[in-house]
């Protein structure tokens, strides 16, 4: 049953590739983002009353670092990733994010001294290959003469505050468990992301939004958010984090495959190749896991 999850989880993940697509035909990116994480919240809070007792006092000290949990894993990388999602496809995107367990495995061997096999070494290597070619669409000199465009300098964002919310939550997992600092975050990024959104409209867009686009929300904040991070942390408890993570695999193949099926993205030579070196490297990456971080 936990592989089962586990394996649902990496569809759900990749599955808010594509709901974002949808999303951000209707919602600006502060509002998509805001409603993400209401809805995710309202759903975390049964775990955390029932595991957790309701949501631990935060200590004085670990105030600023439970705040940046939510600025960096919720608002930033949210608003970068609905920016990104405006402009490229589900799948490309998706081959790019992949990317965090090698940024993360290499931060975390610089700032705190962990350490990387040989396997780490190759696995990041060709995972940077990978997204080399799936950035400059085949065409890795391209990017010398700045032949990227917004939407993948919007998803690098997303990979730069990926890896700030789990170098972050390295700290923080000290004293908080995987649940109550995802709880944490989401109630800090949503209050974060309020006033920005009633700025952009938020009344307006939630009146006038689709069944479409409510679809899309709903799935972003359920399976896509509050399960997806449930069963994550189960697998975790029960078969550890370096085999939980191998998972994380599936998550831009099921981006690749649904943007495909869904939204008749086209699959470019370009594209299965990096994907493929990404998906490769990440296994490599992670095969020396059991890296406590928070995931998503």
């Amino acid at each position: 049953m936990i592989y089962a999850k586990l394996f649902l989880t990496a569809l759900f993940w990749g599955g808010t590739f594509v709901a974002a697509r949808v999303v951000t035909q209707e919602f600006s990116p502060f509002s998509a983002s805001l409603w993400r994480f209401v809805i995710a919240s309202a759903v975390l809070a049964v775990p955390v009353v029932l595991h957790e007792g309701g949501l631990p006092r935060l200590r004085r000290r670990r105030v600023l670092p439970v705040v940046l949990l939510g600025l960096t894993g919720v608002l930033a990388y949210n608003v970068f990733f609905f920016l990104g999602l405006k402009t490229i496809p589900a799948g490309r995107a998706a081959l790019i994010v992949a990317n965090n367990p090698v940024f993360i495995a290499l931060f975390s061997a610089l700032l705190f001294k962990e350490r990387l096999s040989i396997a780490n070494g190759i696995g990041i290597g060709v995972c940077l290959a990978g997204a080399v070619i799936v950035i400059s669409r085949g065409n890795p000199g391209g990017l010398l003469s700045g032949a990227i465009g917004p939407g993948e300098l919007f998803i690098l964002g997303c990979v730069a505050s990926w890896v700030s919310y789990s170098l972050i939550g390295k700290v923080v997992l000290r004293e908080l468990s995987p649940l109550a600092a995802v709880a944490w975050s989401c109630l800090i990024g949503a209050a974060a992301l309020l006033p920005f959104a009633w700025q952009e409209g938020l009344v307006r867009q939630t009146a006038l939004a689709s069944p479409a686009a409510w679809a899309g929300l709903l799935f972003l904040g359920l399976p896509g958010t509050a399960i997806g991070f449930l069963w994550y942390y189960e697998g975790i408890r029960a078969i550890g984090p370096s085999r939980a993570a191998v998972f994380i695999n599936f998550v831009p193949v099921s981006a690749v495959l649904f943007g495909w099926l869904i939204l008749s993205e086209t699959l470019t030579r370009s594209l299965l190749t990096g994907g493929a070196l990404v998906v490769v490297g990440v296994f490599l990456t992670n095969r020396a896991g059991g890296r406590k971080t928070l995931e998503t």
